[in-house]
């Protein structure tokens, strides 16, 4: 069954999480650079007030590699207090209408 994974991270981080979405063989996803927000460090608005930014991506993935890719954000998310901000949730997909790649 096919899930949505959706990750909030800080935006220099980016690359690293599109890193771990390719070892865990994720095709296609789509990222929301440059986000306001505000997580466990107060707000990000990419002012001099509140510096930073959040990055959202979002991925369809098959459930059962969700948990590899889970364990990886784990260890990124532990590795260092600049990367606690960390979020990843996954969502159920009720109906998905997609290009299968069959023509």
């Amino acid at each position: 069954m096919t899930k949505l994974v959706q990750i909030h991270v800080h935006f220099e981080y980016t690359d690293i999480i599109d890193a771990m979405l390719d070892r865990h063989k994720v095709a296609q996803s789509v990222r929301y650079p440059m986000m306001q927000g505000k997580d466990r460090d107060g707000k990000h608005h990419g002012t001099q007030v509140f510096p930073g930014n959040i990055t959202v991506m979002q991925a369809l993935m098959p459930e059962e590699r969700i948990d590899g890719l889970f364990e990886e954000l784990e260890h990124f998310r532990v590795e260092k207090p600049a990367h606690n901000h960390l979020q990843a949730f996954v969502l159920p997909v009720e109906r998905l209408l997609v290009d299968n790649g069959k023509g």
